[in-house]
């Protein structure tokens, strides 16, 4: 019942097209709250463009024309795009409480249904806490495997497309500077998200065998079999080292995934400061505008974590 933690037994693991069709089956029943979270991630993908070019024109055109009521136009345009990414943000996380909820309340009934429908034989072979586990944890985690995976290739695609769009449309040759940093971290990025996929699974696999042996423990028949053999000691060692393993798992993922961030974070500063280096220069001689380095600036921003996402 257990899931591997050997790491060779997870690597170049895919999707058979049963398993597939099984997600296709449970996510049928929310396909429009689906197409209307995917639709709500596009559009605050596309209205995040709008500051950076609202900036742009506020710099090289209101300004230099000293034109303040187009300054304060573009300036509540702004405001505007703010508020309406947020309220995106609010949609998002609404439907995909409604998907993610749902999905979790069907997966736990029909693997309930399913394990009531078990032979006895099953029973005596299959272990009370790793099924208990299943139930409250894996299911957790094909939850997230829909919304939260879904949602993020997704988002990552999406920015990622419309900003290289806007940046290339600005400024090619910035464009191409600001991905140069972009191999020397994305090697590493993968072999940290595969470290960080296989302590997933280890953790699964802990905690399971710990809610494997409370269950079996903490009952009146589990308790008279160790009061009856003296087996105490030996019960607490066996949970402390399994609790043990649980600790560092949750220690390692925390360490390796504040290494990635700041990695990303910065991979993100060199990018600016590449942009702003390069690009002050050709301010200088005339070959952009100010407005466009500073938007050039904030798009570069955006485009690490998709590509590193990705």
């Amino acid at each position: 019942m257990f899931l591997p933690s050997d790491g060779e037994a997870v690597k170049g693991a895919r999707l058979k097209r049963e398993s597939l069709r099984r997600v296709k089956v449970f996510a049928a029943p929310y396909k429009w709250e689906i197409i209307w979270f995917l639709l709500a991630i596009c559009v605050s993908a596309l209205l995040a463009l709008a500051p950076p070019l609202l900036f742009r024109a506020i710099l090289d055109t209101a300004i230099p024309n000293e034109d303040r009521s187009l300054i304060t136009t573009l300036a509540v345009v702004v405001v505007f795009a703010a508020i309406g990414d947020a309220g995106l943000a609010i949609v998002q996380r609404w439907l995909s409480s409604r998907i993610g909820e749902g999905l979790i309340y069907d997966l736990r009934v029909a693997l309930f249904d399913k394990v009531q429908q078990m032979p006895v034989a099953f029973f005596t072979r299959t272990q009370t806490g790793a099924l208990t586990s299943r139930l409250n944890n894996d299911v957790v985690g094909a939850q997230n495997a829909v919304t939260s995976t879904l949602g993020s290739v997704v988002s990552n695609v999406v920015v990622l497309v419309t900003t290289l769009a806007a940046m290339i449309a600005l400024e090619w040759k910035l464009t191409l500077l600001s991905l140069v940093v972009l191999p020397v971290f994305v090697a590493p990025a993968k072999r940290v998200g595969l470290r960080l996929g296989l302590i997933a699974r280890e953790q699964m696999d802990l905690n399971a065998q710990m809610n494997t042996q409370m269950n079996e423990r903490f009952n009146v028949s589990g308790a008279i079999v160790v009061k009856l053999f003296g087996r105490r000691d030996r019960e607490v060692s066996v949970f402390s080292k399994r609790a043990a393993g649980v600790r560092d798992t949750g220690i390692k993922a925390a360490l390796y995934g504040r290494v990635f961030f700041v990695a990303l974070g910065l991979v993100g500063a060199m990018g600016a400061a590449a942009i702003y280096g390069v690009g002050a220069h050709l301010v200088v001689s005339g070959g952009i505008s100010a407005g466009t380095l500073v938007a050039m600036a904030a798009f570069v921003q955006r485009i690490y974590q998709p590509l590193t996402g990705l």
